[in-house]
């Protein structure tokens, strides 16, 4: 998300599947003359009855700055039926993703802007140029707006958990520059490769670092405030710090890098990049946190937490135990003496908040999809109250010619299907037949009638035909989505329970923990159904939406738990895996707790970006992340580990010595 990287973040994703017959159908188009055009469709009506001679001379003299803009011959009139409405078509140059476009739509606006229209006359820009045109404007200045906000989200919370008018400035800074620095690396990347770099890829990536960057400066300085009352010299007690939290970071950072990376076998590219650009960034993230930050926690020495400087204590031991005060070790011992209960009484609140999922539904229309007020929505309302609804965006069809006659006859015969005609043939032998469907563009109605489409042209012999345009690039879209769902989703589980396994070195707790995990997020998602209709009142999920909410809490659900879990660990030999888990939640309570706030946070701020999937995911996600915080972290995983006790560190990996839990207390 580099400052000044306009062409990222002016992109919408491109989440159609390279397979599909949508992108066939683009590749063919490029065959025909003008088959690298985007038509800008024109609406031009009079709301107080039927268009008059006066009304048709100015927009004659508009056609002729439309032709000069485009450089192509305008089509049209196309009059409705009952003359208050006329239809214009201006090809521009170019594809959906091509920086200009967006530049030749804004000419087009102006110049009906700066145009003397009669009064009453209104003219719109719609169709796929200004629906991409619309989209893309949307991302202006919103990344810049993403990092600004998280920056100061990260700000506040680091001063209240510090309590400290300067040490935020360090773990702020030293985080800064590493999402800087993956936004410049992640560019780079994206340029040499020709990888599509969109807005939302990059307000994630960022989120992503800014995220978890804050998480792992939280877990090192709680650290670090640790060992410097158990030691006199500030070098001395970083370095112990390091000691003990660099195997959690790492841990961390390696589960959510390899579960981000599980995306590249996704079919949709958007998702495929956020893999790369979110791991990447994650990585740099992690050598800031190891390397730079200790640098300069060292460098400013123990008086960087002033007021509340810790002090050297030589009595302070750590195996000490007088140091167990506090909430969260009140909470921990409430919680093991009475572990079926709580685990009973916790189960009963998850699975209410996973009933939610019972009324999920799926799948946005294209103009439910932005958050935005934009010309082309408000242009496709007007021509459906005077022509057939999908008029605006019609669907193509590309058939061999041999059998151009029979597949149009299909076409035409389709349900759905307000009218069909032949619009040209390439030197290649494909016939290009253009539909205009009945219902809006990129609804449940026209989806189904480009399916019925598809189906029934796949029985003209000879004829190849394949079914393309908007509505069907967001049907293919969407198809790729839940196919993505289907593989993607356990990859990350596999991935994600490989790495708890190596981790932890035993069988049984990271079986426990990723069901625990699952459930949570099974929580999240129901939550964020009723969240979603109730308090945002969208229609339904984004397709995209389901695996990005999983992905993240199970990654990041994960991350905490790795926290928690490898401090149980340290803590268990002499004490006893009851106490061990007691201590462990005592001790990290408060950081974690901090650290699930912060991120909470961040992922809501995603809400600033136009797009309702980034809405969707950031609000789930951060419900998600406060559940697991508040709820999983400090009362389920405590419970299941003093109900299982010492049978949670069952089944140690060939190689790896059972963890020593005989000295128990």
């Amino acid at each position: 998300m580099a400052l000044g990287a306009d062409a990222a973040d002016r992109s919408a994703p491109d989440s159609v599947p390279r397979d599909a017959d949508s992108v066939r159908v683009s590749e063919i188009a490029e065959e025909f003359p003008g088959g690298d055009q985007v038509p800008a469709v024109m609406v031009v009506e009079r709301a107080d009855g039927a268009l008059t001679e006066q009304d048709g001379a100015a927009i004659a003299q508009l056609v002729e700055q439309w032709q000069e803009i485009g450089g192509s011959q305008v089509t049209g009139p196309v009059p409705s039926a009952d003359e208050e409405a006329r239809l214009y078509v201006v090809p521009l140059p170019g594809d959906s993703s091509s920086a200009g476009l967006g530049d030749l739509v804004d000419e087009l606006r102006a110049a009906v802007d700066d145009a003397d229209l009669p009064a009453g006359l209104q003219v719109e820009l719609t169709g796929a140029a200004g629906f991409s045109a619309d989209i893309s404007k949307s991302f202006d200045g919103a990344n810049l707006r993403l990092l600004l906000v998280t920056g100061a989200v990260v700000a506040v919370l680091l001063i209240l958990t510090y309590r400290s008018p300067v040490l935020w400035l360090v773990p702020l800074v030293v985080i800064a520059i590493a999402d800087r620095t993956a936004a410049v690396v992640v560019e780079i990347i994206s340029s040499n490769t020709g990888t599509w770099l969109d807005g939302s890829t990059a307000g994630i990536t960022s989120v992503l670092v800014f995220g978890a960057g804050t998480n792992y400066a939280l877990l090192l300085v709680s650290r670090y405030r640790e060992e410097l009352r158990r030691h006199d010299d500030h070098r001395a007690a970083m370095r112990a710090a390091l000691h003990g939290a660099v195997p959690a970071i790492i841990a961390s950072n390696l589960t959510v890098v390899l579960a981000l990376l599980a995306l590249l076998a996704s079919a949709v590219p958007s998702s495929r990049y956020l893999g790369i650009s979110a791991a990447l960034g994650l990585l740099i993230a992690l050598v800031f946190a190891l390397l730079a930050l200790p640098a300069a926690l060292s460098l400013c020495g123990r008086r960087l937490f002033w007021p509340f400087v810790p002090r050297f204590d030589p009595a302070e031991e750590p195996d000490s135990t007088a140091d167990e005060r506090g909430a969260w070790f009140a909470i921990a011992r409430w919680v093991v003496r009475r572990p079926l209960a709580v685990l009973l009484a916790s189960f009963v609140a998850l699975g209410a908040l996973a009933s939610g999922l019972a009324q999920m539904e799926i799948g946005l229309a294209q103009t439910d999809q932005f958050e935005v007020e934009a010309e082309s929505i408000d242009g496709l309302e007007t021509l459906a109250e005077h022509y057939p609804a999908g008029a605006a965006d019609p669907v193509t069809v590309m058939t061999r010619a041999a059998a151009a006659e029979e597949a149009l006859e299909v076409v035409r015969g389709t349900d759905g299907v307000a009218g069909a005609r032949p619009s040209g043939e390439s030197e290649t032998g494909w016939v290009r037949i253009t539909a205009d469907l009945e219902a809006e563009p990129s609804t449940d109605a026209s989806q189904e009638t480009v399916r019925d489409l598809r189906e029934r042209l796949d029985d003209v012999r000879g004829a190849e035909a394949v079914v393309g345009g908007n509505v069907a690039q967001q049907l293919d879209a969407s198809a790729g989505a839940l196919r993505d769902l289907a593989i993607v989703v356990p990859l990350i589980l596999a991935v994600v329970f490989v790495v708890l396994l190596l981790v932890l070195g035993s069988v049984a707790a990271p079986v426990v923990l990723l069901a625990v995990n699952l459930l949570s997020t099974a929580a999240a998602l129901g939550a964020g159904v009723w969240v979603s209709a109730h308090v945002f009142d969208f229609p339904a999920f984004d397709v995209n939406t389901p695996l990005f909410v999983v992905l993240f809490l199970v990654a990041l659900g994960i991350d905490y738990t790795v926290f928690l879990v490898l401090r149980a660990k340290e803590e268990t030999p002499g004490r006893g895996t009851s106490a061990g888990i007691v201590r462990a939640v005592g001790l990290t309570g408060s950081v974690i707790t901090s650290a699930g706030v912060v991120l909470a946070a961040v992922f809501v701020v995603l809400a600033l970006l136009p797009l309702v999937t980034l809405t969707q995911v950031g609000v789930i996600v951060g419900l998600g992340i406060l559940i697991d915080t508040f709820l999983v972290r400090s009362i389920v995983v405590p419970a299941v580990f003093a109900l299982l006790g010492d049978r949670i560190w069952a089944w140690p990996l060939p190689g790896r010595a059972p963890l020593d839990v005989a000295s128990r207390q």
